[in-house]
C-alpha cells in the first residue's frame, strides 16, 4: 500500500474518532456506522483518483459528487432521478430534511431522538468533515491544517454535551489527530528513502517501528498527558459566557447577573410523545383540595417572530416574602394555597417549577430569584433533581366584568409586550382581526382567539405534525390547523399582540393526576405551554387554547348557562389519562380523528343501493338506477343516521352494559351532529359538562346528559354496575335540547348532512386497509413462491 493511500485511511480514522465525540448527543449509535460505510467509500473515490492519477480539483470534485450520490441513496432514493441520481426533488428533500433537523436540534433534550433530519445532520456533516481532511491532509499534505475541521467537530460535541465524560473524547479525538500527524510525517520522510533509525534492540522485529514513529508516539502521549493534567493545576476564571460578569447564572458567587435567553421548550415535544410516561413532580396541597394548578417554570416574552423565549433579566436573592404580582388590584378575589413540591430523582431542571403567582418559597440550594417573571432558577449548576419544596402562592379568581373593564395599562408594559417584529407574515394579524371581529374590548377580543383555537376553528391536537420553521412557521399553523401546545399558544400571544394585547408564553405542566393519598402527580405527559395575557388590575392572566389540553378558566366561560356544572369539575387531561382510554374505544373520538380504533362498530353499514331494474330493457333499468341515486344519494347521511338512532334507542339489547354504551354514543353523536365536537380526552363526567357548556342545554336537558354519563360510569367502572333506566328517554330529550338554541342552518345541516355520517367513511377506509393488509401477508416472498 503507498504511504498516500495509508494518510487516506489515517484521515479517514482520525474523522471518526473525532466524530465519536457527537455520540453522546443522540440515542443509538447506528448513525456513526453508517457514517463509517460512507467515509470508507468517500477514502476509496479518493485513493483511486489519485492513482490514475487526477489533479487536486478534479480530485476533489469527484469526492464530492460520490458524497451528493451516496447521500442522495440515503436519505432521498425515491426522489431521485433513476433511483440514484440526485434532482431538483432530491434537493428539496435536502432542504426539507434539513429544516426539520435544525428544528428537532432546537426541540429535543439531550440525547435526542435519531430522527431522519438529526441523522441528516449527522452524517452529512461527518462526510463534508471527512472532505475537507482529506483534501488538506492528502491531496495538499497539509496534516496539521486538518486539524481545525476536527477541531470544529470535536467542539460541537463538547458544547452541547453534559461534560461528564469529555476528557474521553477529547483522548479519542486527539489520538486521532496525533495518528494523523504521524502518518503525514512518515510518509513525508519516506520520499527521501529509507527511514534510518538507531540501532534495533535485540529480538526486534524486522520492519519495526522506526525511531521516529517512536519519538512522535512518546511526544504525543506526554502532550496529551499535559493537556489533560496541567489545566487542573491552573487557577479558573468561573461563569465564562453565563457567569457574573455576563450572563450570571451558572457558575459564581451567586450576587447578581442576568439570565441569559434559554430557550425552555427544547424537550417539550419529546415530553409529549414519550412512550414510557413518568412523574415529574408529586405536588401536595395544604388545604387538602385538589385545585385545577398549573404548575409554571418560567415565561417566555422575546419573541423574534419565529421562537419566544426567555429576555435576558437581572436576578436577585430569594426575598423571604414575595412582591405583588404586577397590575394585580385588592378588588380581585384571591385564595392563598400553600404546596408541597417534590421533584423525581432524575427530573433536574434549571427552572423551579411553580404555581403562579406565587408569594414565597421555602428551599435549599443555590436559587435566584428574577423579578420580572417571579421565577426561580439555579446559580453553580443548581438543580430541581430529587428537591422537595413548598411554594405558597395565590388562587385568583377573576370575573369576567373585572377583565373587560380592565383599564389601559402601564406604557411602558404595553409597548415592551405587544412588540411585533416586522417580518411576521400579514395573515396573522389579518385572522385576528377577522376572528374578533364586533368585540368591544380586548378582554372580548382574547375570549374569542381562545374559543376559536380550542372550539370553533377546527383545529386539531397533534404532537407529530410538522409546521416547517422561520417566519412563516404561524401562518403554516394557521393554515393547516394542527399541532400542539407550542403552537396554540405561540399563535395565540402573537395573535393578540398584533390585536394591542400584552402577551407572553408560560411553560410547565398541565394540572396532574389526583392520587388516593390526596396528593397529585405530575408526568411528562402533562408537559404545557399556554398563553398568558395581562390586564391591568388583574395582572397576567391564563388562557387556554390548547383542545383536550388543561382546563378552561372559568372568568373566560361568560356564556355559561347557570345549569351547567361547576368548572371545577372539568378534569385535566392527566386527570382522565387512564379511565379515558379505556372509555374512549367505544364512545366517541374527535372529529378529525381517524384510527381504526375509534371507528363505531354500528357505523359499518352499507348505503342503500338501488334494486333490480325491470326486465323491459337496459336503458329503462339505468335510467331508474340514475333516478334511485339521484334520490336516495343525497338523502344517504340522513337515512344511515336514522337507522343507527333507532338502533343504538330501540332498547331491545339483552346487555345493560351495551345499551348504556350505545346511548352514550348516541348522545355525543347527536351533540357532534349539532356542532359540539367530541373530546376525547375527557372522561364521562367531563365530557357531559362540556356539552352542557358548548350546547346551551337548559335544566332538563343538561341533567339528563349528567344521568347519561353517570350510568356510563357505571358500566365502566364500578364492580358491579346498576342499570339506569329510561337513557333511551333521556337521549331523546337532550337531542330536542340541542336544536333548540341552534339556528335553522345547523338544524337542517344536522338533519341532511349529519357530521357524525363521517364513520362510515372511516370504518370504509379501515376496512380496506384491512384487507390490503391480509392481501400483503398472503402474498408470497420473493424467490420462495
Amino acid at each position: 500500500m503507498s504511504g498516500r493511500a495509508r494518510l487516506a485511511l489515517c484521515a479517514a480514522a482520525a474523522t471518526l474518532m473525532a466524530s465519536s465525540a457527537l455520540l453522546p448527543l443522540v440515542d443509538g449509535p447506528t448513525w456513526l456506522l453508517l457514517s463509517a460505510l460512507l467515509v470508507a467509500v468517500q477514502t476509496g473515490v479518493g485513493i483511486a483518483a489519485r492513482r490514475i492519477p487526477l489533479s487536486r480539483s478534479l480530485t476533489l470534485l469527484a469526492q464530492l459528487l460520490v458524497t451528493l450520490v451516496l447521500l442522495t441513496l440515503v436519505f432521498a432514493r425515491p426522489e431521485a432521478l433513476g433511483g440514484l441520481l440526485p434532482g431538483p426533488d432530491a434537493f428539496l428533500k435536502f432542504g426539507a430534511l434539513f429544516g426539520q433537523g435544525a428544528d428537532d436540534v432546537s426541540h429535543y433534550a439531550i440525547p435526542a431522538p435519531l430522527t431522519d433530519g438529526i441523522r441528516l445532520l449527522l452524517v452529512g456533516g461527518v462526510l463534508l468533515v471527512h472532505l475537507l481532511v482529506d483534501t488538506l491532509a492528502v491531496s495538499f499534505r497539509r496534516a496539521a491544517p486538518a486539524g481545525l475541521p476536527l477541531l470544529a467537530l470535536y467542539s460541537v460535541a463538547a458544547g452541547l454535551s453534559d461534560g461528564a465524560a469529555d476528557w474521553l473524547w477529547f483522548l479519542v479525538a486527539a489520538a486521532g489527530y496525533l495518528m494523523l500527524l504521524l502518518a503525514e510525517g512518515r510518509e513525508r520522510l519516506a520520499q527521501w528513502g529509507r527511514v534510518f533509525g538507531g540501532t534495533p534492540r535485540a529480538g526486534a522485529p524486522a520492519g519495526g517501528v522506526t525511531a521516529p514513529a517512536r519519538t512522535g508516539r512518546r511526544v504525543g502521549a506526554v502532550a496529551l498527558g499535559v493537556a489533560l493534567v496541567v489545566p487542573l493545576a491552573l487557577p479558573t476564571l468561573h461563569g465564562g459566557l453565563l457567569g457574573q460578569a455576563g450572563s450570571g447564572v451558572g457558575a459564581g458567587n451567586g450576587r447578581g447577573g442576568t439570565i441569559s435567553a434559554v430557550n425552555p421548550l427544547v424537550s417539550l415535544r419529546d415530553s409529549l410523545n414519550v412512550d414510557d410516561d413518568r412523574q415529574v413532580l408529586s405536588l401536595r396541597p395544604s388545604s387538602g383540595e385538589v385545585p385545577d394548578m398549573y404548575v409554571r417554570i418560567v415565561s417566555l416574552d422575546d419573541f423574534d417572530g419565529t421562537d419566544w423565549k426567555p429576555s435576558q433579566r437581572r436576578i436577585a436573592a430569594v426575598p423571604g416574602v414575595f412582591p405583588a404580582p404586577a397590575g394585580l388590584s385588592d378588588d380581585v378575589r384571591r385564595t392563598t394555597l400553600r404546596t408541597v413540591i417534590t421533584a423525581a430523582d432524575w427530573y433536574a431542571q434549571d427552572w423551579l417549577p411553580m404555581p403562579y403567582p406565587p408569594s414565597g418559597v421555602r428551599i435549599d440550594g443555590n436559587w435566584r430569584y428574577e423579578p420580572v417573571g417571579m421565577t426561580l432558577v439555579g446559580d453553580h449548576g443548581q438543580t430541581t433533581r430529587g428537591e422537595t419544596y413548598q411554594v405558597t402562592s395565590l388562587d385568583l379568581r377573576p370575573t369576567a366584568k373585572q377583565l373587560a373593564d380592565a383599564p389601559k395599562p402601564p406604557a411602558a408594559l404595553e409597548r415592551e409586550y405587544t412588540r411585533v417584529p416586522s417580518r411576521l407574515p400579514d395573515v396573522v394579524a389579518r385572522t385576528a382581526e377577522e376572528v374578533t371581529s364586533g368585540a368591544r374590548n380586548h378582554y372580548e377580543e382574547a375570549v374569542r382567539l381562545q374559543d376559536w383555537f380550542s372550539v370553533d376553528g377546527g383545529f386539531r391536537y397533534d404532537t407529530e405534525v410538522q409546521v416547517g420553521r422561520g417566519a412563516n412557521a404561524i401562518a403554516n399553523f394557521l393554515k393547516k390547523k394542527e399541532g400542539f401546545c407550542v403552537h396554540f399558544s405561540f399563535a395565540m400571544a402573537a395573535m393578540a399582540r398584533t390585536l394591542g394585547i400584552p402577551a407572553r408564553v408560560a411553560v410547565g405542566f398541565a394540572p396532574g393526576t389526583p392520587q388516593g393519598d390526596g396528593s397529585v402527580s405530575v408526568s411528562l405527559k402533562d408537559a404545557h405551554a399556554w398563553p398568558e395575557l395581562y390586564f391591568q388590575g388583574v395582572g397576567w392572566t391564563r388562557f387556554e387554547p390548547t383542545p383536550t389540553r388543561g382546563t378552561t378558566p372559568a372568568y373566560t366561560q361568560q356564556d355559561t348557562p347557570s345549569s351547567a356544572r361547576p368548572d371545577q369539575e372539568l378534569p385535566s387531561r392527566g386527570a382522565s389519562r387512564e379511565p379515558s382510554a379505556a372509555a374512549t374505544q367505544g364512545e366517541s373520538c374527535a372529529a378529525q380523528d381517524r384510527s381504526g380504533a375509534c371507528a363505531d362498530p354500528s357505523a359499518a353499514v352499507a348505503a342503500p343501493g338501488g334494486g333490480g331494474g325491470p326486465s323491459g330493457g337496459l336503458w329503462a333499468a339505468l335510467i331508474v338506477l340514475g333516478a334511485l341515486a339521484l334520490v336516495v344519494l343525497p338523502l344517504s347521511p340522513m337515512l344511515w343516521r336514522t337507522r343507527v338512532r333507532a338502533t343504538r334507542l330501540d332498547g331491545h339489547s339483552p346487555d345493560p352494559a351495551g345499551r348504556t354504551l350505545a346511548a352514550w354514543r348516541e348522545l355525543t353523536d347527536s351533540a357532534w351532529d349539532h356542532g359540539v365536537i367530541p373530546d376525547d380526552s375527557l372522561t364521562p363526567r367531563g365530557s357531559a359538562a362540556r356539552i352542557v357548556r358548548l350546547g346551551q342545554l337548559d335544566g332538563e336537558a343538561g341533567a339528563a346528559v349528567h344521568r347519561v354519563a353517570s350510568a356510563l360510569e357505571q358500566v365502566l367502572y364500578a364492580p358491579e354496575p346498576h342499570p339506569a333506566p329510561d337513557l333511551a328517554k333521556d337521549v331523546r330529550r337532550v337531542i330536542a335540547g340541542l336544536a333548540a338554541p341552534v339556528g335553522r342552518g345547523t338544524r337542517l345541516r344536522a338533519l341532511f348532512a349529519p357530521r357524525s355520517a363521517r364513520r362510515v367513511l372511516w370504518s370504509a377506509q379501515d376496512r380496506w386497509a384491512s384487507l390490503r393488509a391480509r392481501a400483503a401477508a398472503l402474498r408470497p416472498v420473493r424467490g420462495e413462491a
